[in-house]
């Protein structure tokens, strides 16, 4: 079976009995089968751990595995794909534009993008800030955006169609404001299977080729530690930095593991999108969001792709399952390209059905953050030179 615009969207109208589609790819690390590969590590210093039914058949059984990458980690990865696409592929985006603030540390962004806002249409970013001068919660775009509901998903579809796929809670506009929520319905992870130890760790030592003493307390300025002395606050200059410091027990890192399988499993579920409605075009909005997805998923992870510091994994086989009202069938892998293709041709049945999508996407909507929101940015880093 191929993939293509009205198969996507038949499959998202209200009546269809079609449930979604699976993905499943085997990953291997780049130094080969067997290879250790970093998981990610959560607070505490721990892998995130769990048992999963593996196999087929008779040969089914429980199996340890490790998360080597959960579900919110791979839809930030998906979101970041289509940031580099935003351009090819004009996708809409908000930027909050930071430049007014100057000097700051060269290290903070002077633009933050929608594609990268922790909570989506609800951030506080976006709560935070103002467009031309006015609270961006007043304008006419604001709130539409702040009042969208997958009932009233029109907005989304306007300005963050990444959000039918990967969800948001409207959380942050106090108790009596709205409290909207929509669940995930693009879901992946990338776990390791079977797992030959879950708790070794890297040891070693933090050098330094003068061995300074570590032995006298040291007082200094916790934002900037160029500014210190010896003093008597019980600190000590490995805290900044110098001197031989060993590492052992607890705090020694997690160190990479090595794992019998690697497998990314991705599903879309077409029943959970049947939720999300417009004023028009509703199946097209839903397979806009399909498609949205398709193409995050083949730029993410169509390719090799880098995780993290010891997590560098590429894909050697990848199986696409149709889930329909007949069973499961298989469905051919659609490259890169032609996902691309397919969000062309899908959003462009959009824009027909009346839905503002395709070639009416906006270039970015540039906004400023408030008063409030700047003061706290200064706050966080301010200039060394003027501390």
């Amino acid at each position: 079976m191929q993939l293509d615009a009205d198969r996507l969207i038949e499959a998202c109208r209200e009546d269809s009995q079609d449930a979604g589609i699976s993905i499943t790819t085997r990953l291997e690390p780049l130094a080969g089968p067997g290879a250790k590969v970093k998981p990610a590590v959560y607070a505490g210093g721990q892998f995130q751990l769990g048992k999963r039914w593996w196999g087929e058949g008779d040969d089914r059984k429980v199996v340890d595995v490790i998360v080597i990458d959960n579900e919110p980690s791979q839809a930030n990865r998906l979101e970041a794909a289509l940031l580099a696409m935003r351009d090819e592929l004009g996708l809409p985006e908000i930027v909050l534009d930071l430049s007014d603030l100057e000097p700051l540390p060269p290290h903070v962004p002077r633009q933050l993008s929608s594609f990268v806002f922790p909570h989506r249409n609800a951030d506080a970013y976006l709560r935070d800030s103002e467009l031309d001068g006015t609270p961006f919660l007043r304008t006419p775009v604001g709130e539409a955006i702040f009042a969208a509901t997958a009932d009233n998903a029109d907005a989304l579809v306007e300005w963050f169609p990444q959000s039918l796929l990967f969800g948001f809670w409207q959380s942050h506009l106090g108790k009596k404001g709205s409290q909207a929520k929509l669940a995930r319905n693009w879901v992946s992870e990338i776990v390791g299977i079977q797992p030959a130890a879950n708790d070794v760790r890297t040891l070693g030592l933090k050098g330094d080729p003068l061995n300074l003493s570590v032995e006298d307390p040291v007082s200094y300025d916790e934002r900037w530690h160029e500014n210190w002395d010896f003093g008597q606050k019980g600190k000590k200059l490995s805290d900044i930095g110098h001197g031989q410091v060993p590492v052992t027990g607890e705090d020694a890192a997690l160190s990479g593991v090595s794992f019998s399988e690697i497998v990314q499993q991705s599903t879309v579920s077409f029943a959970g999108l049947r939720r999300v409605r417009t004023s028009v075009g509703a199946p097209e909005a839903r397979a806009l969001a399909v498609a949205v997805g398709l193409v995050a998923h083949a730029g993410a992870f169509g390719r090799g792709f880098h995780l993290r510091s010891g997590c560098d994994l590429r894909p050697v086989e990848t199986t696409w399952k149709w889930i329909g009202v007949d069973g499961v069938s298989d469905l051919e892998p659609v490259s890169l390209g032609e996902a691309k293709a397919l969000v062309r041709d899908v959003a462009q049945r959009a824009e027909a059905s009346g839905l503002p999508t395709g070639t009416r996407w906006p270039s970015p909507l540039t906004l400023q953050p408030k008063k409030n929101l700047a003061d706290a940015i200064r706050k966080t880093f301010p200039v060394a030179d003027e501390s």
